[in-house]
């Protein structure tokens, strides 16, 4: 009879064991991993975040976090081609800064800055300015 007792007992403490490795298996799926970049844009007013155009083979979804951390500036998250780095137009602005305390997130799909280099403009201002970037 004793067995019969602690049966109830022994399933909820199986279920509540198999509960909590269901949820680690799944938290386990959805990790990520981020890059942080931690940059300044100096007297030619512009850098260069990749060195090389951006390659991808399958659509994917990458957040970009981006804030300027110096006041009295404002600072623009670009994408284009070289040549609109080299004369400083934003093709493609992924993103905007406010001052410092303000960070922007940028939900934007590889198709679409595929074969791009992603750069970094002042906008306002003249003083040197550092800006973080985190791209998941």
């Amino acid at each position: 009879m004793k067995k019969l007792e602690n049966c109830p007992r022994n399933r909820r403490w199986l279920w509540s064991v198999v509960s909590v490795l269901a949820l680690l298996a799944a938290s386990a799926g959805s990790t990520f991993a981020a890059t942080t970049i931690v940059g300044t844009v100096g007297a030619t007013g512009k850098f260069l975040v990749t060195g090389a155009p951006v390659t991808t083979t399958t659509a994917a979804v990458l957040k970009i976090s981006f804030g300027n951390d110096t006041a009295g500036t404002n600072l623009a998250l670009c994408a284009g081609t070289i040549a609109d780095f080299a004369s400083s137009h934003c093709a493609l602005q992924l993103s905007d800064s406010g001052g410092p305390g303000f960070t922007f997130l940028t939900i934007v799909d590889t198709p679409a800055i595929a074969g791009k280099v992603i750069f970094v403009l002042r906008e306002v201002g003249i003083a040197t300015s550092t800006f973080t970037l985190t791209i998941e």
